[in-house]
């Protein structure tokens, strides 16, 4: 199977590989580095619109987005010993270790360090994650944005777009079984932020423009 094969681009299985599940633990100047710039998680299930507001967020407001399903992607098909693991974890229908993501994300982010802010989007996708996110960088998120879309919403545009982009994995019964995946690891997730008070919900079940408007609002509130 080639590298773009759909199963090596998801990494949203169930089951999980026996490699680390922390991150490279970052120098204090590092965390020094990370200490100013806005962190916002964006959070919400496949099709909800979160990448395209992302773009646009980045775009308005000088801000670096990290994708992180992008990031998975691009490291799978480096002819790397980090590439080839996180290639045969997607491959097998893995969930890819914590300790990987929260290296990709640390890496990105200090190879920005003139950055004003990061939008961390489709992170993080279960509680290990978040809770080691703020060990390693040492601080929470500023906000947690989650896009609310009904299932079925999102089940259409997924489809749509797997017309569009002709993505095998884009089948309805796949793209349900995601959606399932993705509210089963991230509740106790947005349990966790609530409780922080950190959640910020944006129905996504409007025109763009008017999501984007939102999104604006909650961007301005934190500066």
């Amino acid at each position: 199977m080639g590298r773009d094969h759909p199963r090596a681009a998801g990494g949203m299985g169930l089951c999980k590989s026996k490699l680390p599940e922390v991150g490279r633990p970052l120098r204090p100047q590092e965390k020094d580095i990370l200490k100013s710039p806005l962190i916002i998680f964006v959070m919400g299930g496949p099709g909800c619109g979160k990448g395209t507001q992302c773009k646009n967020m980045a775009t308005k407001y000088g801000f670096c987005h990290v994708g992180l399903g992008q990031l998975l992607r691009q490291e799978a098909r480096r002819s790397t010993q980090r590439g080839r693991k996180i290639y045969d974890i997607m491959l097998q229908g893995l969930l890819v270790p914590t300790g990987i993501i929260l290296d990709l994300i640390s890496s990105t982010m200090l190879s920005h360090p003139e950055s004003r802010g990061f939008l961390i989007d489709g992170f993080p996708r279960g509680l290990k994650q978040a809770k080691e996110f703020e060990r390693l960088v040492g601080r929470a998120p500023d906000i947690v944005i989650v896009f609310d879309c009904s299932m079925d919403t999102m089940v259409r545009r997924v489809l749509h777009r797997g017309r569009v982009e002709h993505r095998a994995d884009d089948c309805e019964s796949a793209i349900r079984q995601r959606l399932e995946t993705y509210y089963m690891l991230c509740e106790p997730v947005l349990t966790f932020y609530q409780q922080k008070n950190l959640l910020c919900n944006i129905l996504a079940e409007e025109a763009p423009e008017n999501i984007f408007a939102k999104c604006c609002s909650v961007v301005e509130s934190l500066q």
